[in-house]
């Protein structure tokens, strides 16, 4: 079950409210033989979380089917970063990781319950349910907070961010699991900065003709420009455009925006199969863009372009004008009564 992005609340009763969690959306299938741990996708997991795989099967009664996230917690909060280190070849790398930084599922949703389908069941019953099977469950297992009280929610909603949560999900009360429904309304941090445009990468189909996204940078307090993200919310006519404006600031030799900072970088095992190439600008153009949520020190996601701000000098796109947020001790959110 998906949701779909709302800038506003839902009005009235009837509504429960849950952290929204930054990591690996994955079913728990487990019938007291085999545990198979499954992505969004469909793709398995299982391998690149055996801490998960052996808690489950010693802590979790047979028969069930579980909806919720992986998530790896650091120092400063969710880790996404070293969620994407586990997808790994090698098991002996996986082995490592999962000693040195374990992961967790948190549970949000049970779908089967002693081999018995349960997705037709309102959304208050089925949490009910998953409350009652939980019982004594321990770490690395977590049940997700959830709240009736939609100011609580958005008290959560600005408190929690600085652990890296990403925002809060409103569930009807009665609503059956509805299988690729985008029935859930989710509401998420969404702010602007003003970003250099270092560079840029032709769109796949269109080298030289229509530019594909224009990659951001930020200053550092040394002075060092950084790639943050990028943005591609242009239409077909705008991307073509946009070759035009860009063509006089293609950096020269010695021109190039990100020089000792983090570059945009180049093929990796996650990139397989696409051009990564791109033409580096003179940091000179700067644009004002919407992100929601930020991933250490770049852009989680894609950013949308806003406007061009040619008011606005290249050296003030720096860090500190990102809005910083006290992190929030996540054993506190783990601990939450619900």
């Amino acid at each position: 079950m998906l949701s779909a992005f709302s800038q506003t609340w839902p009005e009235g009763d009837g509504w429960l409210y849950e952290p929204k969690w930054d990591g690996f959306r994955a079913l728990v299938f487990w019938d007291g033989d085999e545990l198979f741990l499954q992505s969004r996708d469909c793709k398995p997991l299982s391998r690149y979380f055996p801490e998960l795989v052996a808690a489950c099967q010693q802590q979790l009664p047979a028969g069930l089917v579980l909806d919720g996230e992986v998530v790896i917690v650091g120092s400063a909060g969710l880790d996404f970063d070293a969620l994407l280190l586990r997808i790994h070849p090698a098991a002996s790398r996986i082995e490592l990781l999962a000693r040195s930084t374990p992961a967790s599922f948190v549970a949000f949703d049970l779908l089967a319950e002693g081999g018995n389908d349960l997705r037709a069941l309102p959304q208050a019953e089925r949490r009910r349910r998953l409350e009652a099977v939980w019982g004594s469950v321990q770490p690395p297992l977590h049940l997700t907070p959830v709240t009736r009280d939609r100011t609580l929610a958005q008290d959560w909603f600005h408190r929690f961010e600085g652990a890296g949560l990403d925002g809060v999900i409103a569930k009807p009360e009665g609503l059956a699991y509805q299988s690729d429904g985008r029935a859930l309304v989710k509401l998420k941090h969404r702010r602007t900065a003003d970003c250099v445009v270092g560079g840029f990468r032709w769109r796949k189909d269109a080298h030289d003709e229509a530019v594909g996204s224009l990659l951001l940078g930020l200053y550092d307090a040394a002075g060092e420009l950084h790639h943050v993200g990028f943005t591609s919310s242009f239409d077909k006519k705008k991307k073509r455009e946009l070759t035009a404006l860009l063509r006089p600031y293609v950096a020269g030799e010695g021109e190039g925006s990100f020089g000792q900072g983090r570059t945009p970088g180049g093929p990796s095992r996650w990139t397989a199969g696409r051009d990564m190439s791109w033409v580096s600008l003179r940091p000179e153009l700067v644009c004002e863009v919407v992100y929601d949520h930020l991933q250490g020190d770049r852009f989680r996601h894609g950013a949308t372009f806003v406007r061009w701000r040619s008011d606005k000098p290249a050296r003030q796109c720096d860090y500190a004008q990102l809005q910083s947020v006290v992190p929030y001790e996540l054993s506190q959110v783990f601990g939450l009564s619900v």
